[in-house]
């Protein structure tokens, strides 16, 4: 970190950072949870994060922060607020090979950190207590509550890595992060390259350490006690003007959303005198902030399975990683290899086999709430961590599957793989309602609806939300339910049971989404018009078509037009059969009626239809050609093609998600577009009927082809460093 003494200084800091680098302003003042400065400091989801007296700028918001710095220190110098001699605090950088350790310090003593070539350490935060999260004390010497308004800068890390900032640990630091930032009042503090904590990627990175003062009083967790509302609120919004606020609510007025976590009980104060300071650290002490730290690790809304069930004490597992300096993705990949040995154990065909499956797969979602868990915890969203979530959701349940269908096939002959394609199919396009219901509507305007006002009510009565959240049977019950019944039945029932539950709670989300967009009054924004045309995947035939039947908007045009494509190309391949040229004709009528859909933009009140209906209309088509072709291998090769292009459907969900947008164009149009793949796959079925292996061997091939084409650009943009960084925080079921 560095010490500047005005704006002047603070701009050269800054400048001396590296562009790609993140950096950060504390005020030396600051009393405060560790957990606080990290929900502050070290979130790489948002341009600009603050709580009180500490701001933190990404990379792209730093020339706005520079301007900020200038026109504030301009301001204060004209109305002649925030003088006062600077006094610094002296500053070093963190070599690669060393840790920064918390002292406990006797009562009035600054605990330091020995420096290297004579340099010391700036004070450091509260010694940590017994159980609770080290650090959490004051950010100045001892009664520099007393002076005017300060700042200081650091450099904090590109994630949030906090291996050691745990109960009953000592805080370790990694080379190149954050660095501590205390000062004396008006200094203004910056860091430097290479001096912080966080790791060498951006999945691992420290937490920010902003402390000083230690102080004695501090009491056990078991002593613990709950701070009132209007306590926190005093300690969050009373104390000392602070420039770093200042420089918040600047970087808000030019257009940079500036992000402020709640902190509910946690404390973040710039108090104003001693008296002030010393009640802010007893609000500090009175708050074990690893409590907290472990509840907010799990997520708001859940389903009832994953929240009675499962996070009682997942959450502590993930702690346990993260104390030993595992990553959510590494957990996400643990998740995924778990559920492949489950379906290895499925294909067996054997009893023992099913059941060990059934507990691994268990085991298996334990991690995969694990990794969220650990993310939440130690504020680890990786720019890959979402999109691994997401799609190794589907790999594990896709897998698993595959598993039961071999696995029947060897126990006794059964043949279940279009049951198993038929749940892949259904619960592929539930997905898609999802995803295109809250795309269409997460930013429309005038959003009211009588069906969701009753929801509203409902919400009021306790039981009927978590039966409610079971009826939508979400990953947690859904697993739970494959992995009993694989255990204590065949695979057939399982496949049976789970279609049935899918089915209903399909009908169910559906239809109140629909009752919901009929009876509300809202405008669609440009932004969801164009989610949605994104997620329609609309390739070169229907493109030629909407360019021809150009059209202004219109309220349920679109959605009637896909219905009725989806319905003819469904159904005419169903009577028609494997082996003729009907299903070929309706196929070009589905790529007509779908160009007509998206010929213009899709605004409608049931416009996000759009989408699930042509998901559905191509996984049909290839489901019931395969199924009616009795040709052997052709179900499995079907089975590979739709998991192939339901992957590019949610590499799409989560770039959208991410705000960067769909895939390339040229991609979509180079594998065809979902209407020009439906095409495809009838012309194949309807020329090689006649050779024992030939729609296999087509299938098989255009499988192939586009899993390397949209894993390629896929992993391509998600190790790029123009990835999102996102995470699931809605708790939405999966």
């Amino acid at each position: 970190m560095r010490t500047a003494n005005d704006a002047a200084g603070v701009t050269a800091e800054l400048a001396a950072v590296p562009a790609h680098e993140r950096v950060a302003l504390v005020d030396p003042r600051f009393v405060g949870h560790v957990h606080a400065l990290r929900l502050a400091l070290t979130d790489p989801r948002f341009p600009a994060a603050a709580v009180r007296g500490a701001l933190s700028v990404q990379p792209e918001a730093r020339t706005a922060l520079v301007r900020a710095v200038t026109a504030t220190t301009a301001t204060a110098r004209t109305s002649g607020s925030g003088g006062g001699a600077p006094t610094a605090a002296p500053a070093r950088a963190l070599g690669p090979a060393e840790s920064l350790e918390r002292e406990t310090a006797p009562t009035g003593v600054p605990a330091t950190v020995p420096g290297r070539a004579g340099q010391a350490r700036p004070p450091l935060g509260s010694a940590p207590r017994p159980g609770v999260d080290a650090g959490g004390g004051d950010a100045g010497a001892p009664g520099a509550g007393a002076a005017s308004s300060a700042d200081a800068t650091l450099r904090a890390p590109d994630a949030a890595h906090a291996s050691g900032e745990y109960a009953e640990s000592r805080s370790r630091t990694r080379p190149s992060g954050t660095a501590a930032a205390p000062g004396a009042a008006d200094a203004l503090t910056a860091a430097a390259p290479g001096e912080a904590t966080h790791g060498a990627s951006p999945d691992r990175a420290a937490a920010a350490g902003v402390h000083a003062d230690a102080v004695a009083s501090h009491r056990p967790a078991t002593q613990s006690r709950s701070v009132a509302p209007a306590e926190v609120a005093a300690m969050h919004g009373a104390g000392a003007h602070s420039r770093v606020d200042d420089l918040a609510a600047a970087l808000d007025a030019e257009g940079v959303p500036v992000h402020r976590p709640e902190l509910g009980v946690l404390v973040a104060a710039v108090p104003a005198d001693a008296l002030s300071r010393a009640k802010a650290q007893d609000a500090v002490d009175a708050v074990d902030d690893e409590r907290v730290r472990l509840r907010s690790a799990v997520k708001s809304r859940d389903g009832f399975f994953t929240t009675f069930c499962i996070s009682p004490y997942s959450r502590y597992i993930a702690r346990w990683c993260a104390r030993r300096g595992l990553t959510p993705n590494q957990v996400t990949t643990a998740s995924l290899l778990t559920a492949l040995i489950a379906a290895a154990c499925a294909a067996t065909g054997t009893r023992p086999g099913f059941v060990s499956a059934g507990v691994l797969l268990i085991a298996s979602f334990v991690l995969d709430c694990t990794d969220g868990q650990l993310a939440r915890y130690s504020l680890q969203y990786s720019t890959l961590g979402a999109w691994l979530d997401a799609t190794f959701d589907r790999a594990k349940e896709y897998a698993y599957y595959a598993g039961l269908a071999l696995g029947a096939a060897r126990a006794d002959g059964d043949d279940v793989w279009a049951l198993a394609l038929g749940a892949m199919v259904l619960q592929t396009c539930r997905h898609v309602v999802d995803f295109a219901f809250n795309e269409a509507n997460h930013d429309a305007t005038g959003n009211t609806s009588p069906t969701a006002a009753l929801s509203g009510r409902l919400d009021s009565v306790g039981w009927t939300v978590w039966v409610r959240r079971m009826i939508v049977l979400p990953i947690g019950e859904r697993w739970a339910m494959i992995a009993v019944l694989t255990a204590f039945t065949t695979p057939r029932i399982t496949f049976y049971v789970l279609l049935v539950g899918c089915a209903l709670a399909a009908c169910y989300t559906t239809a109140g989404r629909v009752l919901r967009s009929l009876t509300r009054r809202a405008e669609r924004t440009d932004r969801a018009a164009q989610a949605l045309a994104q997620l329609a995947d609309t390739g070169p035939l229907a493109e030629l078509v909407a360019k021809a039947a150009s059209r202004g908007p219109s309220s349920y045009l679109a959605p009637l037009s896909a219905a009725l494509g989806a319905a003819a190309v469904l159904a005419g391949t169903a009577a028609a059969g494997f082996g003729s040229w009907v299903p070929v004709g309706c196929a070009v009528l589905y790529a007509v009626l779908a160009g007509v859909a998206v010929a213009a933009p899709l605004k409608g009140p049931l416009d996000w239809l759009v989408p699930p209906l042509f998901r559905a209309a191509e996984y049909g088509v290839i489901l019931i050609l395969a199924a009616c072709s009795e040709v052997n291998g052709a179900l499995p090769a079907a089975f590979g093609l739709i998991a192939a292009v339901a992957y590019h459907h949610y590499d799409t969900v989560y770039r959208i998600r991410g705000g960067t947008g769909a895939p390339p164009h040229l991609l979509v149009r180079a594998i065809g577009g979902h209407e020009g793949r439906t095409v495809a796959v009838t012309v194949a079925a309807a020329l090689l009927h006649h050779r024992n292996q030939g729609f296999t061997i087509a299938l098989t091939a255009l499988a192939a082809a586009l899993a390397l084409a949209v894993l390629t650009e896929s992993i391509r943009f998600w190790v790029s460093s123009g990835a999102p960084a996102v995470h699931d925080e809605t708790g939405e079921p999966a």
